[in-house]
């Protein structure tokens, strides 16, 4: 029972935007430092770098990384070259990854999420030589768990109505 593709709408520069802002908005919440919080930064960034990869680089990436290592107040540059890896590693794979249904995306995704932590991980026992435990990773897990609903959120304003116009073959 396949589902045809659609042809989407190019998407706007302000909805990536948009999305990028409201994902560091989500973090700043209180709920970030809890354990289980997915990286919503993280989940846009690989989102747009799978899908986008055009527009939102590891320029963007990177950016973004020092304002998050600014909000944690940690190591300048920590976020920052986990989201420049894990944006280099989405556009890696963003061919391979979009022949996938939803759910088979959302098990490409969770190495790179888990990459993700990893470095931050690595980086802070370097530097302070604490280990945040093994509850850590579940992060990478609710990520992945919120993929599905993520696409179907950022996919959204780019989607076609289905028989809008039935004398244009597109």
């Amino acid at each position: 029972m396949n589902r045809p593709h659609y042809i989407l709408l190019p998407v706007s520069p302000l909805f990536i935007t948009f999305s990028l802002t409201c994902a560091f908005m989500l973090n700043l919440l209180p709920w970030g430092h809890w354990i289980g919080a997915p990286d919503f930064v993280a989940l846009v960034l690989v989102f747009w770098g799978i899908h986008q990869p055009r527009k939102v680089g590891i320029g963007v990436a990177f950016f973004m990384g020092l304002l998050m290592d600014v909000h944690d107040a940690t190591l300048l540059g920590e976020n920052a070259l986990a989201y420049t890896l894990l944006s280099y590693l989405a556009i890696m794979i963003h061919r391979r990854v979009l022949w996938f249904p939803v759910l088979t995306q959302a098990l490409h995704v969770f190495p790179l999420l888990l990459a993700t932590q990893a470095i931050q991980v690595i980086v802070r026992v370097i530097v302070s030589g604490k280990f945040p435990g093994w509850m850590y990773f579940i992060e990478s897990v609710v990520g992945v768990a919120l993929w599905p609903v993520i696409t179907w959120m950022l996919l959204a304003p780019q989607r076609r109505a289905v028989d809008r116009d039935h004398t244009r073959p597109i």
